[in-house]
């Protein structure tokens, strides 16, 4: 112990020194070791150390300096120590092992961009040579900047907008109560109402999950509710002209939980076919109140975040319809900033995140989405570049050669569209002239509530105000603030601090960060004595905000933003609403916000001095405030709501007319499958043809004894052809009439099987191709350019034994569709994993869905709307088929797809047993644990051991399918 004093106490003092120079305001740049200032340890502490949560070593300290026994101090002072040390040894570890990794996957992904772009290189003409580089709509797709598009007559669209997580409701809503329910919630609340005020628009529906949990007010648990618009009636709904904008609250995951958005991954699945059944409904329902003969189906399905963006893509799929997203805060730039915290390992991330599942829902949602809204440039270019399904240079030659009809050899990228979220005017200022004086002040009216409560706090309330609104998130940057405005005495003298953040009863009782940032808040008012001169109010309702704004414009002065980074703060155009110039971050979607305003200033949110030295500025200079609150509101319209949908609505409209295949009554006369009460669907992969037969038979035998064959009917589901599949069934003596229906080629065919002649004794078999699936399933399909593309991939696949190389994959014609690509693999313990040959499709902007099947020796490629799953969904919505009356019937493990038969409303039975055959070579490489997409402790799964008939009698009849 005595040996390390030295270096212990070293560390102790860069402690005290750091927080005396924090409290003095002149701290030396500790990185000009010529001036003769720099202490290594104190570099140590303030530098290496920055971005931990110093929390807990800080009540370490205190604890430490208590302590009367010098042993007993110096043994939790070396503990201290050696925890600090140990950190920045992991950060370190991190930081290289993620070096390492990106110089690996850098030059494989450039290569790949490269031969994208190889196969257009021979036909390039001047826009694709960078002429108009620097134009938007040429780059990448559509700008709102200049003039707005030509909108098209519209009437009577009906809208679908998707918002999973947060506590979602249309009044009083509680933003900040947790993480989940902040900007976005009231984003898409705020959308919804304005575009159902929009001419052309019948009706908005914003989906989200329906919460009966205990401690949540009642409303979350209605299932609808209607949007009141701002003005506190919608004109267009009283002429009868629309129906309006409701919240559709659709029950999934547990009835008596609330989940954090990371905890719906389980649970999408279920959504998605409670979403369905809305959807149709209440499209039939809108074509009778219209006087259609048809429904009105949605003219876009818009997820946002991207939990929704898997939801509105499978939704998009199973119905045919176009798609819209918008990301909001993306994963992969959430995951960058976490790796270079250093804090934790990418598998910890992933852990505490679930970010591989939310990275992979992104970029599914770049595969199936027509439109991408934006709302910079910057999240275009810095953001979504990021993802392997999105790249600026390709996405600009792919919009010119699509705009010239030149041939995009099977590439696809979805549309990006610059619109910047609007804000509602309702409470737009009024009362007071540019140069914050009031007009015309009536004495009768009172000063609203909070004002009072915020007044409290200060010594002199007459002082211009500094107003902060943030949730209480290290992100935020808010003790930053708290330091400038701290150690800036000119500032101090001039101004008054307001902190919103967030509404608590107790910080005991919050999230540890957020408790960990209040703490620390106030931890810096007590150092720098800064009581009546900062204002913290503990509650606050969301209807009080715009009033808080009025108060700072008031006392003439600015609203703050000083966040690390900013996708995009609507905070900053509220604030410009009511006539507040802002100081924000330079980092992000301000810079291009104030741009447009020209409002206030920006600053680097690192630099504390910056920070104080542009509020003295903003607020002492009293011309260069009236300029940016004039500025303000003169361009503030930009940002409107009604500008907004006029902009949206512009986009909606130039995606092509698409529309599900319902059965009409004459052909559910002539079907079978339409008849039917209950479905059983036999996917079963994991086990070899014989035992599949086995359970086929034993599985039609027990509806048979039941007498249920009338009501009950069967559909195989499977990555077979239907040749194989007729190979599979006759030579065991069963008859292909025995099902309703083939799923086949792993959802990229479905076959009805059929008599040819009047009755079965002088006909023979047929198989009916459904050919609206097909129309279904053929959007953004590559066709001849991905099977070019995937015969040259195929080639670079080899087995090496020493110096010789052998191709190990093949491309299958006689097992090939329309639809289906599919390639023989002679060695499956030398493929390649199959989420880097998804990577590399998207890379190629080829947009597909590939599957490794048959015990991983067959890859079969098909559209990206086409999988199993999807086909059954496909048929319950042609067919009218109600999908909890549907059982599947799975192995222990399946193709490549497996995970997406397990979830949803339909039963699962898992058939369990050794004749099971292992595939943990397809699912050794899936990008993240089972349990992370599937809830395999849901009620509407269980698993049996065998498939006797007994067994599977049992299981059916827990399941609900048979009496008992």
């Amino acid at each position: 112990m005595a040996g390390n004093d030295n270096w212990i106490n070293s560390y102790l003092d860069a402690i005290l020194d750091a927080g005396k120079a924090a409290i003095g305001g002149d701290r030396p740049s500790l990185l000009l070791r010529e001036r003769g200032h720099f202490s290594p340890a104190r570099y140590f502490v303030e530098e290496v150390i920055t971005g931990y949560d110093e929390t807990d070593l800080y009540k370490t300290w205190l604890r430490a300096n208590a302590m009367r026994s010098p042993q007993e101090r110096n043994t939790r002072l070396e503990n201290m120590t050696w925890r600090i040390w140990n950190l920045a040894r992991k950060k370190k570890e991190f930081e290289k092992e993620e070096a390492c990794r990106m110089s690996k996957r850098l030059p494989e992904t450039e290569k790949t961009r490269a031969d994208a772009t190889a196969d257009m290189s021979e036909d390039l003409f001047e826009g694709e040579k960078g002429e108009d580089a620097g134009d938007p709509s040429v780059a990448y797709g559509d700008s709102t900047t200049g003039s707005s598009p030509k909108t098209s007559s519209i009437d009577k669209l009906y809208i679908v907008l998707i918002s999973l997580h947060g506590l979602v409701r249309g009044e009083n809503m509680e933003l900040g109560r947790d993480s989940d329910t902040g900007g976005q919630v009231k984003y898409v609340v705020e959308l919804a109402k304005a575009l159902s005020s929009s001419p052309g628009v019948y009706r908005v529906d914003l989906l989200t999950r329906q919460i009966l949990a205990p401690n949540f007010d009642r409303s979350y648990g209605e299932p609808a509710e209607l949007l009141v618009s701002t003005s506190g009636k919608n004109s267009k709904q009283e002429r009868g002209e629309n129906s309006g904008a409701y919240i559709i609250r659709i029950p999934f995951g547990p009835k008596d939980k609330y989940l954090a958005k990371e905890q719906l991954w389980p649970f999408i699945q279920e959504f998605v076919d409670g979403a369905l059944s809305h959807i149709v409904r209440m499209s039939k329902a809108i074509g009778e109140e219209i006087g259609f003969r048809h429904p009105v189906w949605p003219a876009v399905i818009h997820g946002h975040y991207a939990s929704a963006g898997i939801a509105a893509a499978l939704l998009s799929g199973a119905l045919n319809l176009p798609m819209a997203f918008t990301g909001h805060f993306l994963g992969k730039d959430k995951l960058e900033g976490l790796l270079k915290q250093g804090r934790q390992t990418r598998e910890q991330i992933n852990m505490t995140y679930k970010i591989m599942c939310r990275i992979e829902a992104e970029e599914l949602s770049l595969d199936a989405s027509e439109i991408v809204i934006a709302s910079t440039r910057q999240e275009i270019e810095e953001q979504w570049n990021l993802y392997d399904g999105f790249e600026v240079i390709l996405a600009r030659k792919l919009r010119a050669r699509v705009k010239r009809g030149a041939n995009c050899y099977g590439r696809f990228m979805p549309r990006m569209v610059i619109i910047p979220p609007g804000v509602e005017f309702g409470h737009i200022i009024h009362d007071f002239d540019m140069d914050g004086e009031e007009e015309n002040p009536s004495p009768a009216s009172e000063d609203p509530p909070i004002w009072s409560q915020i007044m409290r706090f200060f010594t002199n309330p007459r002082k211009p105000m500094i107003l902060a609104v943030a949730r209480p998130y290290p992100e935020k940057n808010i003790t930053t603030l708290v330091k400038a405005f701290g150690e800036c005495r000119p500032l101090r003298e001039l101004a008054n601090l307001t902190l919103i953040i967030g509404n608590r009863e107790a910080i005991s009782k919050m999230h540890n960060m957020s408790a960990a940032v209040l703490t620390s808040v106030l931890t810096l008012i007590d150092e720098y004595d800064l009581y009546g001169q900062v204002a913290y109010p503990k509650h606050h309702k969301h209807s009080e905000v715009p009033d808080i704004y009025r108060l700072a414009a008031r006392t003439k002065g600015a609203f703050v933003n000083v966040a690390y980074f900013e996708q995009f703060g609507v905070t900053l155009i509220e604030a410009a609403m009511n006539g507040l110039p802002i100081i924000a971050t330079k980092n992000g979607a301000p810079v291009e916000i104030n741009q447009v305003l020209n409002n206030g200033l920006l600053v680097d949110p690192h630099d504390q001095n910056a920070i104080a030295d542009a509020l003295y500025k903003l607020l002492s200079d009293k011309q260069l405030w009236s300029r940016c609150r004039e500025n303000g509101l003169k361009n503030i319209h930009q940002f409107s709501w009604p500008e907004h949908c006029k902009n949206y609505l512009s986009r909606i409209l130039t995606l092509g007319p698409r529309s599900p295949a319902i059965g009409d009554r004459e052909e559910q006369s002539n079907t079978p499958i339409s008849r039917r009460k209950h479905i059983i669907v036999i996917s079963v992969d994991s086990v070899s043809k014989e035992d599949l037969v086995r359970i086929i038979r034993n599985a039609i035998e027990v509806i048979h004894t039941q007498n249920m064959s009338d009501s009950t009917g069967f559909v195989l589901s499977t990555s077979l052809t239907i040749s194989e599949i007729y190979s599979l069934l006759v030579p065991a003596g069963m008859l292909p009439t025995d099902f309703d229906a083939f799923i086949c080629n792993s959802g990229s065919n479905i076959y009805y099987p059929s008599y040819s002649g009047e009755t079965p004794n002088n006909s023979k078999i047929t198989f009916a191709l459904d050919q609206n699936h097909q129309s279904h399933i053929e959007y953004r399909w590559g066709g001849e350019g991905l099977r070019k593309y995937l015969v040259k991939w195929a080639t670079s696949v080899v087995e090496r034994k020493g110096r010789t190389e052998r191709q190990i994959i093949f491309e299958d014609p006689e097992h090939s569709s329309t639809y289906c690509l599919a390639f023989r693999v002679v060695n499956p313990n030398h493929l390649p994993p199959l989420k880097e040959l998804r990577k590399l499709m998207r890379i190629q902007s080829l947009r597909c869905n590939a599957l490794y099947n048959h015990s991983a020796t067959r890859l079969s490629v098909v559209p990206i709307h086409a999988s199993r799953s999807q086909a059954l969904r496909y048929l319950c919505i042609r067919w009218g088929i109600d999908v909890p009356n549907v059982a599947v019937l799975v192995g222990e493990s399946g193709d490549s797809d497996y995970e997406e038969l397990l979830g949803g409303l339909h039963r699962t039975i898992i058939l369990k047993g050794e004749f099971n055959i292992s595939l943990n070579r397809i699912h050794t490489v899936r990008r993240y644990p089972l349990q992370d997409v599937v809830a395999l402790d849901s009620s509407n799964i269980i698993g049996i051991e065998g498939y006797s008939t007994d067994d599977l009698k049992s299981a059916l009849q827990q399941m609900g399918m048979l009496a008992q």
